[in-house]
């Protein structure tokens, strides 16, 4: 896909995701009922609406690949992936959402042979949106549609920038990964955003050794990557999309320098 087709189909995720971050926020204002699934995470109204118009919203695309999303892969609906498909996660961050601390964000990345390609990740209730693609580079988009390109920053000499999961956070791993490494900051965040921060500028390195689907993060990456990061497993080579059961191993996302 050329960078042209790519700014051409980012634009449409873009109205998509801010569509389906329209309909979570109506959720989000009432009185929502918080329901758990078979993994015992929770899901909500918004989850679920949010998902099917996105659905919607894509099969209607001239560009028509399989869609892996995450409620739908939870009921069983998993079609045969190819070289290009979609990662869609409509509600990343439901714990963020029942909290009602506004950190979390609406997800959705094409994949092309188990790399990134593109991707948006919307967070509604912080009006902030990040988009990026291979072949043009990565930006912000405020609530009023002024966008500024971001790209990764050099880590500073004076240690890193660290930020961990606020809801599921292992602090004796995290030391471990990190021990022999000058850190200047720890920052809890929630949600895809975490990559995000990264991409702007704002941090240097996100370790996760912990769940992670597929979904979750794959939106996230694609900015990152398209900001100039990474994001690596543990033997240093690169995370990659389409795995059996869509599970990813444990993962460092970093900005201007390669973590291990």
């Amino acid at each position: 896909m050329q960078a042209g087709e790519q700014a051409t189909l980012l634009e449409a995720l873009i109205k998509i995701a801010r569509d389906a971050g329209d309909l979570i926020m109506d959720v989000y204002r009432s009185d929502f009922e918080v329901r758990g699934k078979n993994d015992a995470s929770p899901v909500t109204a918004a989850d679920e609406q949010a998902e099917a118009l996105i659905l919607q919203g894509l099969k209607a695309l001239d560009w028509q690949f399989p869609i892996i999303a995450e409620e739908a892969h939870s009921a069983g609906d998993i079609p045969q992936i190819d070289n290009f498909f979609w990662l869609v996660d409509p509600l990343d961050g439901t714990r963020e959402f029942v909290n009602r601390n506004g950190e979390f964000t609406v997800n959705i990345a094409l994949i092309q042979d188990g790399n990134p390609l593109l991707g948006v990740v919307l967070a509604p209730a912080l009006n902030q949106l990040y988009a990026g693609s291979r072949g043009n580079g990565a930006f912000m988009e405020d609530k009023d549609g002024v966008r500024r390109e971001i790209c990764v920053r050099k880590p500073s000499t004076g240690g890193l920038d660290v930020l961990a999961s606020r809801s599921h956070g292992d602090t004796a791993a995290l030391d471990q990964l990190l021990q022999g490494r000058q850190v200047k900051s720890l920052i809890n965040a929630g949600s895809s955003l975490k990559l995000c921060l990264i991409a702007a500028g704002h941090a240097d390195v996100y370790p996760r050794q912990g769940r992670t689907m597929e979904w979750d993060i794959a939106a996230g990456d694609a900015v990152l990557r398209a900001a100039g990061g990474l994001v690596q497993v543990m033997d240093g080579g690169p995370l990659v999309y389409g795995k059996a059961g869509f599970e990813n191993p444990h993962f460092v996302a970093s900005g201007g320098e390669p973590f291990f």
